[in-house]
């Protein structure tokens, strides 16, 4: 028997009335588990109105009281992260501590849009002109949207929705409709912590809830995170409807593995950072760039950890690597790994040859060596466990390999040399640096985000550009009455 998952509207779970539907599986299994509603421009309105409705009276709502169901958000998620991992791995597939570790990331957006107050403030100047004082405020935008990937159901939604509450705002989530639960766990926190009822609304749906959304009159701004083809789509389109956008797309992310690097750090780095949640992370490290003499002993390297990976049901404590997320996807995978062997990579580990589970959505992981920047292994956004590696002979070339990639994640520099590293984070062109630091996802107090093709528009998500993001500014010029001519008594001696 399969669960129907449904809308939240105005405070509670809303059956959906569009007649249509999607279905939810496990991907651990191959078996249908849910059916979620899927909404059409009726029911993307009503939640409109209602969230409409409802900013009115929260932006009213004093900083004071805002943090304090920050607050309380804060603690209800925190006690609640192995009921929700549960939630993410029964509909995406990641192992446990995967699914508890995205939660963790998601609680310190949590945390730091608790801090509202102070990031709200403004700025004030006595006496810019003769008894004129000027000063800045910042102000909600009044109705805000987040359109999420499947990949971390709970971490970007947290990306989003956190600052934008915190801020005055009220926001619609429309998650992916292949791990939807979570997004309904997350509205019952809301409520459980106090938030007015229509703040937080969640509308599930495909393409065509996507499109009422980036066409609503009465929503300011849209966050997106996924696929570049969609990110643009989302871009052109929400901005053509007057609104702001902030629109984040997919990555290839390079590793540079120097000669002078510690090999086996190297090499756990690119493991964990390759396969983990079976590559579906859009910081995946997908590409190693090994110079020099440093390939042979880090292929090697990367090799023999691999079969030490257990890859199984991500409800299973000993699984570090659980399934892709359809079937569909693991077969486009699994035929990425075809093509690459075909154009001429060398396959020393193949994921199609894997014992794994015959159930479920299962693919081993791979390992592709001397990979070429023609190959579509290289080219595309692959999004499962595939590690390419790609040798070069300098530091310089490896360079302009990673820059002349049109994405710009993520990337990572392995080195014991100090100088080099400097010299990487001032050469790569690429939004977010790691040293030795093969996933450097920011924390909450900065902001996330990639260059070219990784990022549309200017605005990047979370930490400070997010309140931006969610909020206008205002200046405000005011000049009063003189004291010493003013016709009211102000019980106090007046001076010039």
């Amino acid at each position: 028997m399969t669960t129907r998952i449904t809308h939240w509207t105005d405070g509670s779970a809303t059956p959906g009335d569009s007649g249509r539907s999607g279905p939810v599986f496990n991907p651990a299994t191959g078996e249908q588990t849910g059916e979620v509603d899927l909404a059409g421009r009726d029911e993307l309105d009503r939640a409109v109105r209602s969230a409409t409705e409802a900013a009115a009276f929260w932006r009213s709502t004093s900083l004071a009281r805002r943090t304090g169901v920050l607050f309380r958000f804060r603690e209800l998620l925190a006690a609640s992260i192995d009921d929700l991992a549960a939630i993410i791995t029964s509909e995406h597939g990641k192992v446990l501590s995967d699914a508890k570790g995205e939660i963790q990331r998601g609680l310190e957006n949590v945390e730091y849009a608790c801090g509202v107050a102070e990031h709200m403030k403004g700025g004030y100047s006595e006496q810019a002109g003769t008894g004129v004082d000027v000063y800045s405020i910042r102000q909600p935008l009044g109705v805000v949207a987040g359109i999420t990937p499947f990949n971390f159901p709970v971490m970007v939604p947290l990306w989003m929705c956190a600052n934008a509450i915190a801020t005055g705002n009220a926001f619609i989530l429309k998650p992916s409709e292949k791990d939807p639960s979570a997004s309904l766990f997350l509205a019952d926190l809301w409520k459980k912590a106090g938030l007015p009822d229509g703040v937080f609304s969640v509308v599930q749906g495909d393409k065509e809830a996507v499109d009422a959304i980036l066409e609503h009159p009465d929503i300011a701004a849209v966050s997106f995170v996924g696929s570049t083809p969609i990110a643009r789509y989302i871009y052109e389109t929400g901005t053509r409807n007057g609104k702001r956008v902030q629109a984040l797309g997919g990555a290839k992310n390079h590793m540079l593995v120097l000669p002078d690097a510690d090999v086996d750090m190297a090499a756990d780095a690119a493991v964990s950072a390759a396969y983990g949640a079976a590559g579906e992370r859009c910081m995946a490290i997908s590409v190693a760039v090994a110079v020099g003499d440093v390939a042979d002993p880090l292929v090697d390297a990367i090799a023999a950890r691999m079969p030490k990976l257990r890859i199984g049901d991500g409800t299973d404590p000993d699984s570090e690597m659980g399934p892709l997320i359809t079937r569909e996807h693991r077969d486009k995978v699994a035929d990425y790994i075809r093509q690459g062997v075909e154009a001429g990579a060398t396959a020393v580990v193949d994921g199609r040859e894997a014992d794994v589970p015959s159930d479920g959505f299962f693919l081993g992981t791979t390992l592709l060596d001397r990979v070429s920047p023609e190959m579509t292994v290289y080219t595309d956004e692959i999004f499962g466990p595939v590690l390419c590696v790609v040798r070069q002979d300098s530091y310089d070339e490896a360079i302009a390999l990673i820059n002349s990639n049109p994405f710009a994640n993520g990337t990572a520099i392995f080195t014991r040399d100090g100088g080099a590293a400097r010299q990487f984070q001032f050469d790569v062109e690429v939004g977010m640096v790691g040293v030795n630091v093969p996933i450097p996802v920011p924390v909450s107090y900065y902001s996330f985000g990639g260059w070219k093709a990784s990022l549309f528009g200017d605005a990047h998500m979370y930490g400070p550009e997010g309140i931006a993001f969610y909020t206008r500014g205002k200046v405000v010029t005011s000049r009063w009455p003189d004291p010493a001519t003013s016709t009211i008594d102000l019980g106090f001696p007046t001076h010039r």
